[in-house]
C-alpha cells in the first residue's frame, strides 16, 4: 500500500512516514499543502491520502474534494485537532473514509490505515468482480452467428443504454435470462443489483408478498416485515420470468409499479418509491393471452414497450455446432 502524508508541519510529516515505515511497513511519500499533493498524485499513484484538515493554500476539505472529483475510488483519512472534530465529521459527508485527532498516536493511527487498507482492497475486488460479471455477459458470451442472433443482439445493444421496459419471448433454453442479465450488465446500471425471479416457482399466493413486501401481521405466518423483491432491486434490474402466470390481482399492482414508480407492501396503506428496470420473459405469447382476458390488456401495454424474440434452435440450425462445442467445452 502506497500512502501520501499531507501536512505542512515538516515534524509531522517526518513522524508519521517514519512510523508507518517502521510499524507497517508501508511504502510512504508526504507533501506539505494540498498542492503539492495534487502534484505528486499526477506523477504517481497512491492508494491513500493521509492529510491534516488546516493548511495553507489549499486545506484538507479542498484536497478532498479535489480527491474524490477525480479519484473517487482513493482512501482519504483526515487528521484534526479537537477543536475541529465538528469539521472532520462533515468531510466524512464529503467523502472523506476516516478521520484522526491530534496529536497523533502512532499505534492509533496504524489502525486507522490497516482499516483503510482492508476497506480498499474489498472495493478493488468488487471492481474486479463487477468487470469480471460485465465481461461474463457481454453480447460475444451468448451463443450464435446466425442472422436471427445478430438482429438480437442489436437489439440488446440498443436497449440497454435506456430503462425502457423489456419483455423477451422464447420458448424453454433459448436463453431468456443470459439477454435479461446482458441488458442489465451493459446498461447505466451495471452496478447495481440484478434480481432473477419466476413467477411461476411459487405458489400464486405468495408472489404478491415476494415481489411487494408485506407487513408484520399482514397473513398468518407474517411474523415479520419483509421486503419484496422491487425494493431489493431498487436502482437495478428486477427480471420476472413466467410473467404470464401471476394472478389478476398481482397483475393490478404490477401496473402501478409501472404506472407510478411506487408500490404498497401487503397490509400497508403507505408507498414506496422505487427506481427499478423491469424486464419480464415468458414461453407464451401474451397477446392471445390478453385477448382471451386471461392478461390485462393495460398491463400488456405497459410490458410490450420493447420486445425481443429469442429464436429456437431448430430455426438457426447454424448455431447448432456452436453450440455443441460451447458444451463439449464445459
Amino acid at each position: 500500500m502506497k500512502i501520501l502524508v499531507v501536512d505542512d508541519e515538516a515534524l509531522v510529516r517526518d513522524i508519521v512516514k517514519k512510523g508507518l515505515f517502521r510499524l507497517g511497513g508501508y511504502d510512504v511519500e508526504v507533501a506539505q499543502n494540498g498542492l503539492d499533493a495534487v502534484e505528486k498524485m499526477e506523477r504517481d499513484v497512491f492508494d491513500l491520502v493521509l492529510t491534516d484538515l488546516k493548511m495553507p493554500e489549499m486545506d484538507g476539505l479542498e484536497l478532498l474534494k479535489t480527491i474524490k472529483g477525480t479519484r473517487p475510488e482513493m482512501m482519504v483519512i483526515l487528521m484534526t485537532a479537537y477543536g475541529s472534530i465538528e469539521t472532520a465529521v462533515e468531510a466524512m459527508k464529503m467523502g472523506a473514509n476516516d478521520y484522526i485527532t491530534k496529536p497523533l498516536d502512532l499505534n492509533d493511527l496504524l489502525i486507522h490505515v490497516s482499516k483503510a487498507q482492508k476497506e480498499s482492497t474489498l472495493l478493488k475486488e468488487n471492481r474486479l468482480l463487477r468487470l469480471e460479471v460485465k465481461k461474463k455477459f457481454e453480447f460475444n458470451n451468448i451463443i450464435g452467428k446466425s442472422k436471427k442472433m445478430q438482429e438480437v443482439f442489436s437489439l440488446i445493444e440498443k436497449v440497454a443504454l435506456g430503462s425502457s421496459t423489456v419483455i423477451i419471448y422464447g420458448g424453454s433454453g433459448t436463453g431468456k435470462e443470459l439477454v435479461a442479465k446482458a441488458i442489465h450488465y451493459n446498461s447505466p446500471r451495471a452496478d447495481r443489483a440484478f434480481i432473477p425471479f419466476n413467477c411461476g416457482a411459487i405458489p400464486e399466493t405468495l408472489v404478491e408478498s415476494e415481489l411487494f413486501g408485506h407487513t408484520k401481521g399482514a397473513f398468518t405466518g407474517a411474523i415479520q416485515a419483509k421486503k419484496g423483491l422491487f425494493e431489493e432491486a431498487n436502482g437495478g434490474t428486477l427480471f420476472l420470468d413466467e410473467i404470464s402466470t401471476i394472478l389478476p390481482s398481482v397483475q393490478v399492482k404490477l401496473l402501478r409499479v409501472l404506472q407510478e414508480k411506487e408500490l404498497m407492501k401487503v397490509g400497508s396503506t403507505e408507498r414506496t418509491r422505487i427506481d427499478v428496470r423491469m424486464i419480464a420473459a415468458t414461453n407464451e405469447n401474451l397477446e392471445e393471452n390478453m385477448k382471451k382476458g386471461k392478461f390485462r390488456e393495460d398491463l400488456f401495454y405497459r410490458l410490450h414497450v420493447f420486445p425481443i424474440f429469442l429464436p429456437d434452435l431448430k430455426d438457426r440450425k447454424e448455431d447448432i455446432p456452436l453450440v455443441a462445442y460451447h458444451f463439449l467445452d464445459l
